[in-house]
């Protein structure tokens, strides 16, 4: 199997060739089509990619299979390490449904479609899988060169699949699996995935960054995360418009964009997959900032999925890291609230009233609240009705609510009460 790089190079001779073949012919003119049946139409993207015509009980279609060297890095990614994740990372984002599987059994899948609503008229004309192995990273993709070859590309795929335990994907579970199970309905087959375990990176990249980053999108994660800046990338809202002018025109060389765009998106999906789940596996200090997690918003969003999952006390050591850190004002005084609820929950009313305190006493969204809880705190706890009806009043200068003015009334009444002598 050849690298990336002697693909690249033998891609470019190619392009070099045919330049010279087409060089005379008037290249303004709108090519004429080729009939579908026509042989040189279905082997032409063997010129453009290194790969081969399958074939199977159900027809033909065009696979092609690239490596990426593990000595190579994707941005900060080392695809080496990639063999060397644990089998029980992926258990920390999957509620234990993948408590112990070797990296080489997980399948990083994406397609490339014909819409991006979905649907039943929907393609998925090529699908990416990629897989981890000792010498690097594998993306094999299936290509479906025209509609007739969709059984041909599904049965292939399905095959594939059959050595993997998961499926690893970047919005499959809303788009990409529930896509590939109506084509396989609309051929009579039944759907692959119900063996596997699914696990969709979204989700936890998304609580992972989605207080930082405007976007949590692939590419997005990829560029701020990785350190990897796609050139020549084809946006993924053009791929359908130009798999339909290469299904018109037959010409080949319009496709290469998407065959190596799909393959980024999954290499990507990898390496970032040594990041995420990761992050919310192993909280330790030293151990983030191997992972690249350093930032005080992403030390947030794992501590609130922490608190999600019932682990309240990592949740807090979490949470007042991200404050020493430094945050945004807004997401700030947000943690300071939430550590402060978590100080109380864990029956720590020192700690919890400091941080009340804070909030107190400078403008920010929590400030009413934070009074309001001051004033629980000396009425209940203290006993000290004036001290709460202070607080009370206070808060109630910033916002007038029914419970407020129930507790200033109440507290009132107590303290207009007169108050029984002690005998001697």
């Amino acid at each position: 199997m050849l690298d990336t790089e002697t693909q690249l190079a033998r891609l470019k001779q190619r392009v070099a060739a045919i330049d010279r073949k087409y060089a005379r012919k008037d290249i303004t003119s709108a090519p004429t089509p080729l009939p579908r049946t026509s042989g040189s139409a279905r082997s032409f993207i063997e010129e453009w990619a290194e790969g081969s015509v399958v074939r199977n009980e159900f027809g033909e279609h065009f696979q092609t299979e690239r490596l990426f060297s593990g000595l190579k890095q994707h941005g900060s990614a080392d695809i080496g390490a990639l063999s060397e994740l644990p089998a029980s990372l992926l258990d920390a984002l999957s509620d234990n449904g993948i408590a112990n599987c070797a990296p080489q059994r997980w399948a990083f899948l994406d397609t490339e479609t014909t819409g991006l609503a979905g649907g039943s008229g929907t393609y998925a004309f090529l699908i990416g899988v990629g897989r981890i192995t000792p010498d690097g990273f594998r993306v094999r993709q299936f290509f479906m060169r025209d509609y007739v070859e969709e059984k041909s590309v599904l049965t292939a795929l399905e095959a594939h699949l059959n050595e993997f335990d998961v499926m690893i994907t970047y919005n499959g579970k809303a788009y990409d699996q529930p896509l590939l199970e109506t084509r396989y309905r609309m051929c009579r087959h039944k759907p692959p995935f119900s063996r596997m375990e699914h696990l969709d990176l979204l989700f936890g990249a998304r609580r992972l960054w989605k207080l930082r980053l405007e976007s949590c999108r692939l590419v997005q994660l990829e560029q701020q995360i990785l350190g990897v800046f796609r050139e020549g990338d084809l946006p993924g809202e053009l791929i359908p418009y130009v798999y339909f002018e290469y299904l018109r025109s037959r010409e080949a060389q319009r496709l290469v964009p998407i065959f190596h765009h799909n393959a980024m998106d999954i290499l990507t999906l990898a390496c970032l997959t040594a990041v995420v789940p990761a992050a919310f596996r192993n909280t330790d200090a030293d151990a983030l900032k191997l992972m690249g997690v350093r930032r005080g918003e992403d030390l947030v969003g794992i501590a609130r999925w922490l608190l999600s999952a019932g682990e309240a006390e990592r949740s807090l050591e979490l949470l007042k890291r991200a404050i020493d850190l430094g945050l945004p004002d807004k997401l700030l005084f947000r943690s300071l609230w939430d550590a402060a609820s978590l100080e109380k929950k864990l029956a720590r009313p020192a700690a919890a009233l400091h941080i009340y305190t804070e909030l107190a006493g400078c403008r920010n969204d929590h400030r009413v609240d934070a009074l309001e809880e001051l004033a629980k705190y000396y009425e209940h706890e203290e006993k000290n009705y004036s001290v709460a009806l202070e607080f009370t009043r206070q808060a109630l200068e910033f916002e007038r609510t029914d419970s407020l003015l129930k507790r200033q009334d109440r507290l009132a009444r107590r303290l207009a009460k007169p108050r029984p002598r002690k005998l001697l």
